[in-house]
C-alpha cells in the first residue's frame, strides 16, 4: 500500500546579487537589535544589586517592543521577536550570561555574516520574487515555489557575499512497502590511502579536497582573498563519485543500486538488503 506524507524540508536559494545592499542594510538592524539584548540581558544576570535574572525570550520580546516603528528601520516585528527567542536559546544553550558581539563591519576580521530570520507569512513568493519587509528580491528558483506553502525562515549570507533564502516547506512523500530486513553483512576497514575497503575488494575513494590544496596554497601565496574564498566555498560543495558509491553533502555514502542502504564510513559493519522486495 503507497501513501503520502508531508515531510518538512529546508531548501536553500540563491538571491540576485543586485539585492545585496538592502539585504545588508536589514542584517544591520538585525545585528542592532542582537547587540542591545545582549547587553541588557549581561546587566541583568549581573546587576549592581539585588539578585540575578536571566531574561527570557519573552521578557525580551517585551523590551524591544516598538524598535520596528522606528525612523529608518526597515525589518518588521517578527523578525526582532525571532531575533530575540533565538538569542535566549543560543545563550541557554552555552550557558553563558552574555554571547558574542555581532559585527556589522564587513572590513572587520570578527565581521558577522549577515542574518535575516522571519516568521510563517513574512516572507511571500510571487511572480518569481519573494516579498519581504516592502521589498522584491529575484532570485533563481530552482525547487518551484509557487507549488510549495513557505513556513518560517531566514536570509543568510556566505563568506563570499552572496545572498541565500533559506525557507521551510513541507513537500508530500510517497512512502511504500518496507525493505526486507538485513540479509548480509560487509565488513568495512577504514584506511589512510583510501576511505575505506569492503571485504568484497571494493574501495570507496576519500581525501578529495587534497585536489584543492595545491591551488588554495598558491592563491594564498599571492594574496587572492576572493580566490581563496571561492576555493573553501568549493571545498563544502564538491563531492566524490566513483564506482562504488557516491558521497552525499552529508558525509555519508551511498552504494550503487537500488537495494543497496546508506552507510556512514565510521561504521565498521554494513549490511546489506536482498535484492527481492516484500510488502507488508
Amino acid at each position: 500500500m503507497i501513501f503520502a506524507v508531508n515531510t518538512t524540508k529546508t531548501l536553500r536559494l540563491r538571491l540576485k546579487d543586485k539585492h545585496a545592499r538592502v539585504l545588508r542594510q536589514m542584517a544591520r538592524e538585525v545585528n542592532q537589535v542582537w547587540n542591545h539584548i545582549n547587553e541588557i540581558s549581561a546587566r541583568a544576570a549581573r546587576p549592581f544589586s539585588g539578585q540575578p535574572r536571566y531574561l527570557s525570550g519573552y521578557d525580551l520580546q517585551k523590551l524591544t517592543a516598538g524598535f520596528s516603528q522606528c525612523e529608518g528601520i526597515s525589518v518588521g516585528s517578527g523578525t526582532v521577536q525571532v531575533v530575540c527567542a533565538e538569542y535566549a536559546t543560543r545563550r541557554k544553550q552555552f550557558k553563558r550570561s552574555r554571547l558574542h558581539w555581532r559585527v556589522s563591519n564587513p572590513k572587520s576580521s570578527k565581521y558577522s555574516l549577515g542574518w535575516i530570520p522571519f516568521k510563517i507569512g513574512h516572507a511571500r513568493y510571487k511572480a518569481g520574487q519573494i516579498q519581504f519587509a516592502g521589498q522584491h528580491f529575484s532570485l533563481w528558483d530552482s525547487y518551484g515555489l509557487a507549488d510549495h506553502e513557505l513556513r518560517s525562515g531566514s536570509f543568510s549570507e556566505d563568506s563570499r557575499g552572496r545572498w541565500y533564502l533559506n525557507v521551510a516547506v513541507e513537500i508530500p512523500e510517497l512512502v511504500g512497502p518496507r525493505l526486507p530486513g538485513p540479509t548480509a553483512c560487509v565488513g568495512i576497514d577504514l584506511g589512510l590511502k583510501d576511505c575505506a575497503t569492503t571485504s568484497d575488494g571494493q574501495r570507496l575513494e576519500g581525501r578529495w579536497f587534497r585536489a584543492q590544496e595545491y591551488k588554495l596554497a598558491t592563491a594564498q601565496r599571492a594574496r587572492k582573498k576572493r580566490r581563496v574564498k571561492a576555493i573553501h566555498a568549493r571545498r563544502g560543495l564538491d563531492h566524490v563519485e566513483d564506482d562504488v558509491g557516491v558521497q552525499e553533502p552529508s558525509g555519508r555514502y551511498r552504494l550503487r543500486g537500488s537495494q543497496r542502504s546508506l552507510f556512514n564510513p565510521d561504521l565498521l559493519v554494513l549490511r546489506d538488503h536482498s535484492p527481492q522486495q516484500s510488502e507488508r
